[in-house]
């Protein structure tokens, strides 16, 4: 009888290894997410030393965020994210195919490249809390423009909706459009080079090869730029809470829904911040799958079927 060699499974400890993330989600992560989603349902919430619920009222907490400012403050997120995050993703594909195009020979590429990225790794607060400073009413910009002459008094740049929305949406492109450059940036020099000489040899204008070639091959890291800033966008919070301590201000122009998850915290209503919590849920996935939909909506040429009798009408 031939000796039959005993098989060794390693697979065990590929499981025993990746056992400790998904207790840390299941602890951390999931246990918390369900728990929002059932206190949404709840009416639970603090009133003075008594503490109210959890009773069940089903969907009320839902009706009630709709007759509420959600809807405002929905809107100021959306106008934030759109101020940063548009020239954020313009001047980042304009730098990253810049960097990128070897005819342009530019020098220092790694020194420019931690140039642009050094402001992701400065914290919102401060980032927040030098904008403070430098655009108050005594601070040094107004200093400046005086001296000059430019102004002649001056301008109270966050007791406007104007001046506070500007500020968020420049400090949330200072902060991120380095990272977005990066990445593009890898992105497209995974295009191989080949592809960019036959479209040169062919007199491809570079308008056109930008549009019609850097840009089709590098859509899928443009959807997960997309979707990542969506999401980053709908959970804004630390650059206008600290700009505004907390108030949205003026007129809680820029409150968006993080700030106003926020006050349901200190409140202690944990049945609204959970409902909500299940809204940015949704609108995040419904968004992220437009826009994943939109930038992968590959298109393949259907095969033209032959008739029958047409074939068999054919001699051989």
């Amino acid at each position: 009888m031939k000796n039959k060699k005993k098989s060794i499974s390693y697979a065990k400890w590929g499981y025993i290894f990746i056992l400790p993330f998904f207790l840390c989600f299941l602890i951390f992560s999931l246990i918390p997410l369900v728990d929002t989603v059932r206190y949404s349902f709840y009416e639970y919430y603090r009133s003075g030393l008594n503490e109210i619920g959890p009773n069940f009222v089903g969907l009320a907490n839902y009706k009630s965020l709709l007759e509420s400012d959600m809807l405002r403050y929905a809107g100021n997120t959306m106008i934030l994210w759109l101020i940063g995050f548009v020239p954020q993703i313009v001047i980042a594909l304009l730098l990253a195919n810049w960097f990128t195009d070897i005819r342009l020979k530019i020098y220092c590429k790694q020194f420019f490249k931690i140039v642009i990225y050094l402001p992701n790794l400065i914290m919102a607060s401060a980032f927040s809390m030098l904008f403070f400073a430098m655009f108050s009413t005594n601070g040094p910009i107004n200093s400046i423009l005086e001296s000059l002459g430019w102004i002649a008094e001056p301008i109270d740049f966050l007791g406007t909706a104007f001046g506070t929305r500007s500020l968020v949406g420049l400090m949330n492109f200072l902060m991120w459009f380095g990272n977005t450059t990066i990445m593009l940036m890898a992105a497209i020099m995974g295009i191989s080079p080949d592809i960019f000489e036959a479209c040169e040899i062919d007199g491809c204008t570079p308008l056109r090869r930008f549009f019609s070639i850097t840009l089709p091959l590098i859509r899928p890291i443009l959807a997960y730029t997309l979707i990542t800033s969506i999401v980053g966008g709908l959970q804004m919070f630390d650059v206008p809470q600290i700009l505004t301590n907390g108030q949205g201000n003026p007129d809680r122009t820029s409150m968006t829904l993080i700030m106003f998850l926020n006050s349901h915290l200190k409140s202690r209503n944990y049945g609204m911040a959970g409902s909500l919590s299940v809204y940015l849920f949704v609108v995040s996935a419904i968004l992220c799958f437009f826009v994943y939909k939109m930038t992968n909506n590959e298109t393949s040429p259907k095969p033209h079927k032959q008739k029958a009798g047409k074939q068999g009408g054919k001699g051989k």
